[in-house]
């Protein structure tokens, strides 16, 4: 028989815990090779970058003389709402990208390493904060190349980009929950484009809320997606109003607080 001294030495011991600060480095790596794999998926990038730059044209020249009388005038009034229909629209490829490592095997590979938990998620929503900030300079470029000028200078437009990421992170939570129930990526995209497209079009983006029926106009005004039009507006163009801007924070708080918990929870039972 063997004794304990003919065994083989044992190897290093895995690593019990994993310290914050190495759970804040896993994540930014894992954010890079989210944000990498854009250049081996071309057509994510141009998922975000091509149909935001389509609604902005089609709608500017197509509808503004009807809505507005003048397109130059309608561009003013839409553009910031069009930057905020963008951001929810970019945030479903959270939920996608998380979706598609968990039904790959990604996350069982990652499993085997000594990774905080929560390390793919903050990866995930981190590279989603640095495709916003892309999909928003965007629009913004074809906006200003097209007239659009921001009235409030570059201390008012900061601020506006500010409060949309802050707001496109409470929202990347909605993704991550929908990514984690989802039975497949494509499924992300049905079940996110069909709620998100009577939230963004039954707003106040394209049209003035005094257009509208009192019935409608009401439900538009609570509308969350109004209220961060509205508060972009006044921060990129208007004036600042501190209402909306309250309100949105409001809004973001109460869906971090409702979403990130939740997602956690489903994320920590499926995987």
């Amino acid at each position: 028989m063997s004794t304990p001294a003919d065994a083989p030495p044992a190897g290093p011991r895995p690593q019990a815990r994993v310290t914050p600060v190495q759970g804040v480095r896993q994540s930014l790596t894992l954010a890079w090779r989210t944000i990498v794999q854009v250049r081996h998926n071309p057509w994510e990038l141009g998922d975000f970058s091509i149909q935001p730059i389509m609604f902005v044209l089609l709608f500017t020249f197509m509808f503004g003389g009807a809505i507005m009388g003048d397109w130059r005038a309608y561009l003013t009034f839409m553009l910031p709402g069009v930057i905020v229909m963008n951001m929810l629209f970019v945030s479903l490829y959270v939920g996608q990208g998380l979706n598609t490592d968990l039904t790959k095997g990604v996350f069982d590979r990652l499993r085997s390493l000594p990774l905080a938990r929560w390390a793919p998620l903050a990866g995930r929503i981190l590279a989603d904060q640095v495709k916003q900030a892309w999909s928003i300079v965007l629009v913004l470029g074809v906006g200003m190349i097209l007239g659009f000028r921001v009235g409030t200078g570059i201390v008012g437009l900061l601020a506006a980009v500010a409060l949309l990421l802050i707001f496109a992170l409470a929202f990347s939570w909605v993704a991550v929950v929908v990514g984690l129930l989802a039975p497949d990526p494509e499924r992300v995209q049905i079940y996110g484009m069909t709620a998100l497209f009577p939230l963004t079009f039954v707003s106040n983006i394209f049209v003035p809320v005094q257009t509208l029926p009192g019935w409608l106009r009401e439900l538009v005004g609570v509308n969350p997606v109004s209220v961060l039009a509205d508060a972009s507006r006044g921060l990129m163009v208007t004036g600042v109003q501190a209402g909306p801007i309250v309100v949105s924070l409001i809004w973001a708080v109460g869906i971090t607080v409702v979403f990130a918990p939740l997602a956690a929870w489903v994320f920590k039972q499926r995987v």
